[in-house]
């Protein structure tokens, strides 16, 4: 729980970094010089825990899906933390869990009752009310959205990979990967960076490392339901950075919004957790 609590701290203040660098940077070079940065980060870390020996994997191509739907989605929340405030941004990223049932019951086949179709469909509700669809809605919202939903997708990659490979090989794969996807795309879209700036590059890469190895570590030694739901503390860490930094506040659909989204992923992590000690007195 420490883990996953410290690990959103990491990401959302890696997020923080990156709404400061603004919008002179496309997302995508801002994702190649995170992710590359984020790469280097952790090498002295593989190195200390056994070198090429955590990183043998017999799953190449589940760590490029999971490298590709991570790498699209951090370019789309790239470009919404630019342009929205972050707390917005982080109460949207919030319906992970709900879309991660969704997900579960269409691709994976697994049952899902009336009960977790109805916080389901309540999550979905929130993320309705937050982004007020019946006002106009900028890019950056969907952008959030398709985030979201690519974030719920690398979410079941991640459990996947955890039950057989290194924590370090799975942040290092992706890391390297995303530095490799989108460095393909430089040439078109580079822009100079001052030194200055480079800094809170830096900042962002060395944060994103860390939340992204904390929370594999988290996700591989405890269950799911047990630690996920402090990813709900992001709501409350970007608000703090938000008041600290730009001085605004969440408005009245982001705070209903972040409401509802929470009930619903509460009680989808309350049923998971139900369903798995039914599961276990069965086996019994």
């Amino acid at each position: 729980m420490g883990m996953m609590s410290a690990a959103v701290l990491f990401l959302t203040a890696m997020n923080a970094a990156i709404k400061i660098i603004g919008p002179d940077y496309h997302p995508a070079q801002v994702a190649f010089v995170r992710n590359l940065i984020a790469a280097v980060v952790i090498v002295p870390f593989i190195l200390k825990s056994g070198g090429g020996r955590v990183l043998r994997t017999r799953r190449p191509w589940a760590h490029a899906a999971r490298s590709l739907g991570g790498v699209i989605g951090n370019i789309l929340f790239f470009y919404s933390f630019v342009r929205l405030p972050l707390v917005e941004v982080m109460v949207i990223s919030q319906a992970v869990p709900v879309i991660v049932a969704l997900l579960a019951a269409m691709i994976l086949k697994e049952k899902v009752g009336w009960r977790r179709w109805g916080a389901i469909v309540t999550g979905f509700i929130g993320v309705i009310v937050t982004i007020d669809p019946v006002g106009s809605v900028e890019p950056a919202t969907w952008a959030a959205v398709g985030g979201t939903a690519l974030w719920a997708g690398t979410i079941l990659m991640m459990r996947s990979l955890g039950r057989t490979e290194s924590p370090y090989a799975v942040a290092f794969y992706y890391m390297v990967t995303g530095t490799i996807m989108t460095a393909a795309l430089q040439p078109w879209i580079w822009q100079s960076i001052p030194w200055g700036t480079y800094i809170l590059f830096f900042a962002a890469g060395v944060f994103g490392a860390f939340g992204q190895i904390l929370m594999t570590y988290a996700l591989k030694v405890a269950d799911a339901s047990v630690v996920s739901p402090f990813n709900y503390t992001a709501i409350l860490w970007g608000l703090l950075f938000d008041l600290a930094i730009w001085g605004g506040g969440p408005t009245s659909n982001t705070i209903w919004g972040a409401a509802i989204i929470t009930a619903a992923g509460l009680y989808l992590f309350r049923r998971e957790a139900l369903h798995r000690v039914r599961k276990n007195n069965n086996k019994v």
